[in-house]
């Protein structure tokens, strides 16, 4: 099989292919506004975007269709037959009886070493992370008789020395570390130039001019201030050392990343009382594909329709009002540099992509050298203004400087340096994979891709009290279908014949590498369940003495953690097998679809769409059946272009209420108002029919009562605000041509079957479920995860550590009925440290997220706020208390692997989802609420934490991208241009004093004032930096599974408020904490919780 293959299908499992070439087998072969809150935590320090009010659609238009599947069978799991389409119990009982032990041995010449169970004849699993393994690459030829060639593991992890201790450390933490005061100063106006005002991020007023509100009396004790003699950055060992802690790891032969990061306590009194926080998105990484679900763009930054004088235009709300007061007329305090930007503050260190080190970081790039000495801090050696320049109430104030806080651009980059050289081999059980934002081959030696599963913690805690004690949730974020590079091998396709795949009798788990063969290979112990059973007579095959099966590496099943199997008859419908899926697209051809020129517009484009079917592996043709559709009013009451309101079933009401906004009742707003929409979605999956929605709003729509139809058949929402043919249509058909070719499962149904002692409990995602095991899709495409949370049912084992099968039942496009399963080996731990060293923030924070996004559905929001910040502090105030070294209170320790979990954290509360803007619609809150809820990992990176490029800085002769900045104002120079994407939109934010040949050679026009905001491609210009502008672009487009709008920004003009909502390290305009607020809100919940 060429690695270059359709990426429809897997070859039939009998054909030579690399990896196993040579091999045939008879039996195997063949197939703040007036009443907007106030901020919890301090006030707002600068304008913020506004977006568009959006209006209702003009048109929807749906692709769905596919085969019909019947309603779910009954299942018993003690039962050897199956029901036509059952896969399965999802676990069984707990029972007696582990596999038995091994101990190691020597291979015989001709074998190659695959895991430390080297002896004896019942082990066949994936070796626990202890040893490394060496093991053929599946794109190796197999030669019957020949030992395949070794592959060396690589070591994921790196031995942890002694905590660092030297003195010497200070100047190399604190070389770009500043902590000073600023005098209190009011928001500028949106218009005012950069140069005027002082840095909006992390300067804490220090004035009582009402800016900030101190904590209450009954919140407990503000953060230290210096003036109380503990230093602002405090470190955790005796003598003040501000250090990573490093704790002892099982795995020798890499020295990660130190596990925790010390942040000094800010003496900025936290605010009391209001909601908390939105934010928006954030990215993947230079040159990252991610074929995530498919985001969308979010319509509050869609526009209303332009003004007659800006034709094409997409401007945002009127801007009035929203431009804050006039600064107060202070001077600038002495001592305070003009910075490059333009922006006054305190001078910083160097910055990761600012001409130096980040100073608080560990250098952990390849290959590691020494453990840094410890960096110890002098609080005499601060340095701040005199106190005799400084008004008398601001003498106690200091100011954390945001360069001495952990940095996502650092980490991400760190990440990227130190693992994106070498392929991720999969063969040793509870690696932590590379972050979602570094580049890197995966190569498939018996456990899944992280593009196909991702955890947030590879390794769990042995019993249920240490994780309730940890807070950490066990999830996995599974995306069965996801796209793999193309230099990565698709999942083999397995043909047994009319017998179908091997099983465990009891529990119903396919078979994969971690079953044990015992009885000289006869009969197999399952690894899920520990029940034996009969080997068939055509799948036996003899051991070597290692217990082995001979056959091992020639079956993928055996050797590898993804792969196929053809479905027989039996997991088929009515014991048919499926014909292949048909696309109708159904069409509105309503008065106000025909004037906006969306009717032409889709008639004209589908004629080229149909040459575009998704087809398997070499076919052709597609097998694609198409059909067409056209309504107005007679089927109003299903798809539409405005709020259905004709007496039908169906039939809305306009609920679009914003006084509902911080009340009870706010999460009335986010459920369907009747139940018919329930109903259909539930119709739909039973006869296999996905519903994928296109919307064209002008006004309400009520997206959470008609999303429910798409979001429970496992299709998408694609929504387009203020539909306009010339700037949208590129955008409307780029997503339709991305969502008709992608490739697609129909009428499928997932099960996960976990190890004894944990069970899935909890599912996220759009499906349907009508029981509590079974998740039910209409479709499922190669976009769309499903969050799975995980409970402890009993104790876990250290030596076994736990198991998980993903098992999806699915149609391929060209009918065939498929089985596709993914295994996934995680370690367990019985000490805290260990788990708080394995865990995954980016996937923590993306089922954090979906678990808050759900939870608005039943409770009020700032309870579901609330909650997120506890559980958080909770996370880290057990870290904190169990696992770091002892150390001043004042001082905040972080975990290294989550000492972003702030910042991300402060991310989702201030999304619009969490906590919205006066300009965010009913509707823009509702459909990101549904987006999110199917993201995957990289998704809800970048649309969190936005990716922000400094264009003007971007070498014309390189592929690559130029290196990111963090997400605060103050990062910009207005002599620069700036892109800001998250998955949804992409900006290009241009500064004032941008040099006039670059105006020229990026728009065209020889002036700043001349540059259009109307425009929504850049124009080509055969230049060097308009190409590599626009390379950049495409880039990022074809690593986004949804088409991002651009829109341009000047800086100072209304739009930029848009743009500033999107830079997430400040404070928003809705009451969100700024990044240094809410680290020094956190720190305060995290010393209560341990006082």
């Amino acid at each position: 099989m060429s690695v270059n293959q359709q990426a429809h299908t897997g070859p039939p499992y009998g054909q030579p292919q690399p990896g196993y070439q040579g091999y045939q087998q008879p039996a195997y072969g063949g197939q703040s506004l007036p009443g907007a809150p106030q901020s919890q935590y301090g006030a707002y320090n600068g304008p913020m975007p506004g977006y568009q009010q959006p209006v209702p659609p003009q048109g929807y238009f749906p692709s769905l269709g596919f085969p019909s599947k019947g309603s779910p069978v009954s299942l018993n799991s003690d039962t050897s037959s199956l029901a036509p389409n059952f896969i399965g119990s999802l676990r069984a009982p707990p029972t007696s009886g582990a596999p038995p032990p091994v101990s190691g041995a020597s291979h015989p010449s001709g074998h190659v070493a695959y895991s430390q169970f080297e002896h004896g004849d019942v082990q066949n699993g994936i070796p626990a992370s202890a040893a490394p393994v060496q093991r053929p690459p599946a794109s190796q030829p197999f030669l019957p008789g020949s030992a395949p060639t070794p592959v060396s593991q690589i070591s994921t992890f790196q031995q942890y020395g002694p905590p660092p201790a030297s003195v010497q450390q200070l100047r190399n933490h604190m070389a770009g570390m500043t902590i000073g005061c600023t005098a209190a100063s009011a928001p500028p106006p949106a218009g005012l130039g950069y140069a005027s005002v002082p840095p909006v991020s992390g300067s804490f007023s220090a004035t009582g001019s009402g800016l900030y509100t101190p904590y209450s009396a009954s919140q407990g004790p503000p953060l230290t201030s210096v003036s109380q003699g503990l230093p602002l950055v405090q470190p955790p060992f005796p003598g003040q050392t501000i250090s990573t802690q490093r704790l002892p790891t099982q795995v020798p032969g890499f020295t990660p990343p130190p596990p925790s990061t010390g942040v000094g306590p800010s003496s900025y009194p936290p605010t009391t009382g209001a909601p908390r926080p939105p934010a928006m998105p954030g990215p993947p990484l230079p040159g990252q594909t991610v074929a995530g679900p498919p985001s969308s763009q979010p319509n509050h930054v869609s526009s209303p329709p332009p003004p007659s004088t800006m034709a094409g235009l997409h401007p945002g709300p009127p801007m009035s009002g929203l431009h804050g007061p006039p600064p107060p007329n202070h001077p600038p305090q002495p001592g305070y540099q003009m910075q490059q930007n333009g922006s006054f503050g305190q001078m910083r260190g160097p910055q990761p992509n600012y001409g130096g080190a980040y100073p608080g970081a560990p250098n952990y790039g390849s290959p590691p050298g020494p453990p840094p000495p410890p960096k110890r801090l002098d609080p005499d050696s601060i340095p701040s203004p005199q106190l005799n320049e400084l008004p008398p109430q601001q003498k106690p104030r200091h100011r954390i400087d945001p360069d001495a806080i952990p940095s996502p651009i650092q980490v991400i980059e760190d990440d990227r340096n130190n693992r994106g050289s070498e392929p991720f081999v999969t063969g040793v059980r509870g690696q932590v994979p590379p972050l979602v934002t570094t580049n890197f081959l995966v190569k498939d030696q018996g456990n899944a891709s992280p593009r196909y599963i991702r955890c947030t913690s590879y390794n769990i805690p042995c019993t249920s009290d240490m994780a309730k004690q940890s807070q950490v949730p066990l999830a996995a974020v599974i995306k069965p279908l996801a796209t793999l590079p193309p230099e990565e091998t698709l999942p083999y396709l397995v043909d047994h014949g009319e017998s179908g795949p091997v099983r465990c009798n009891r529990c119903k788990a396919y078979m994969c590498p971690f079953m044990q063969f015992i009885e000289g290979g006869r009969r197999f112990q399952c690894c899920f369940c520990s029940c034996v059973t009969e080997v068939p007579p055509h799948y036996f095959q003899h051991l070597d003495h290692t217990g082995k099966r001979v056959d091992f590496y020639d079956r993928p099943e055996l050797s590898l953690g993804s792969y196929e199997f053809l479905a027989t008859v039996d997991y088929c419908k009515n014991n048919k097998f499926p014909s292949p899926p048909a696309f109708i697209f159904m069409i509105d051809v309503s008065y106000n679809a025909v004037k906006s020129g969306l009717v032409r517009l889709i008639c004209e484009e589908l004629k080229s769409l149909l040459d575009y079917l998704p087809r398997e592996g070499n076919m052709e043709e597609s097998a694609i059946r198409v059909g067409f559709v056209t309504y107005n009013k007679v089927l109003h009451f299903i798809f539409h272009t405005s709020l259905p309101i004709a007496e039908a079933p169906g039939k809305l009401k306009n609920r679009d209420d914003r006084k509902l906004i911080n009340t009870d009742k706010e999460k009335t707003l986010f459920q369907p108002q009747t139940s018919f929409y329930n109903n259909l979605a539930k119709d739909c999956v039973a006869q296999g029919c996905c519903v994928d929605l296109f919307l064209f709003p002008n006004q309400y729509l009520d997206v959470a009562t008609l999303g429910v139809v798409p979001y429970q058949t496992g299709g998408s929402i694609y929504k387009y605000a203020y539909f306009q043919l010339e700037t949208d249509q590129y955008r409307f058909l780029n997503d339709l041509r991305k969502d008709v070719q992608k490739e697609v499962g129909f009428d499928a149904v997932m099960r996960v079957r976990t190890s004894t002692g944990i069970r899935a409990t909890d599912f996220f995602g759009a499906f349907y479920m009508s029981n509590t095991t079974d998740v039910e899709m209409a479709g499922l495409d190669c976009d769309k995860t499903i969050t799975v949370e995980f409970k402890h049912d009993d104790k876990l084992s250290e030596d076994s550590g736990a198991l998980l099968q993903c098992a999806l039942l699915y149609t391929s496009c060209a009918g065939q009925r498929r089985l596709r399963i993914h295994n996934l080996s995680l370690n367990c731990c019985t000490q805290l440290a260990d788990l708080y060293r394995n865990c995954e923030t980016d996937t923590l924070i993306n089922y954090l997220a979906k678990h808050a996004y759900r939870g608005v559905l039943s409770s009020p929001v700032k309870t579901v706020r609330d909650a997120l910040i506890n559980q958080c502090a909770q996370i880290l105030a057990c870290y904190r208390k169990n696992c770091a070294s002892p150390s001043s209170a004042g001082q905040l320790i972080l975990p290294e692997c989550m000492k972003l979990l702030p910042v991300y954290l402060n991310c989702v509360l201030k999304s619009d989802v969490l906590q919205p803007g006066p300009e965010v619609t009913t509707d823009d809150r509702a459909y990101i609420r549904q987006l999110v809820t199917s993201m995957d990992v990289a998704e809800t990176n970048v649309f969190f934490y936005p990716r922000l490029l400094p264009l003007t800085k971007a070498d014309v002769d390189s592929d690559s991208l130029p290196a990111a900045i963090r997400n605060s104002e103050e990062r910009l120079s207005k002599g620069d241009i700036y892109l800001l994407e998250n998955g949804l939109n992409i900006f290009v934010w241009v500064g004032v004093n941008v040099q006039q040949s670059l105006i020229q050679n990026l728009f065209g026009v020889s002036s700043f004032s001349q540059i259009s905001n109307a425009l929504s491609t850049l124009p080509v210009l055969e230049n060097p930096f308009s190409k590599k502008v626009r390379s950049i672009v495409d880039t990022l487009q074809g690593q986004r599974s949804r088409y991002m709008k651009l829109i341009i920004v000047k800086q100072e003009d209304k739009l930029e408020m848009l743009f500033k909502h999107f830079l997430v390290e400040d404070k928003s305009l809705s009451g969100g904490a700024s990044y240094v607020d809410f680290l020094c809100h956190m720190h305060k919940e995290i010393r209560q919780l341990l006082s």
